[in-house]
């Protein structure tokens, strides 16, 4: 069972941005998507570099050092990149952003 923890305030993230968090020592991405969090892992599959830094692009994180995108429900990447990203279940309570970390 996944344990969900306070992440950060849904006003933290504004509709269209990602930021991101040390949540138990990994660094996790908060991405807005139209008024619907969502939470991946901050690295880039293709190069390990911080996904937070890139932008949000029809559903989709586009990292910022070789444009490689990955679908914020799944994970699932687009070239360059070819493995997909951890995503954890996201939860919202009251003004609070909670993640589940297994």
């Amino acid at each position: 069972m996944s344990t969900f923890i306070a992440v950060a305030k849904t006003e933290d993230v504004p509709v269209g941005h990602l930021k991101s968090f040390t949540v138990e020592g990994k660094p996790i991405l908060i991405a807005n998507w139209e008024g619907t969090f969502f939470a991946t892992q901050d690295l880039c599959t293709h190069d390990n570099g911080p996904l937070a830094e890139g932008e949000l692009v029809d559903g989709e994180i586009e990292c910022p050092r070789h444009g490689a995108h990955f679908d914020l429900r799944t994970g699932r990447p687009t070239m360059p990149a070819v493995f997909p990203i951890k995503t954890y279940s996201v939860r919202v309570e009251g003004d609070r952003i909670l993640v589940a970390i297994d």
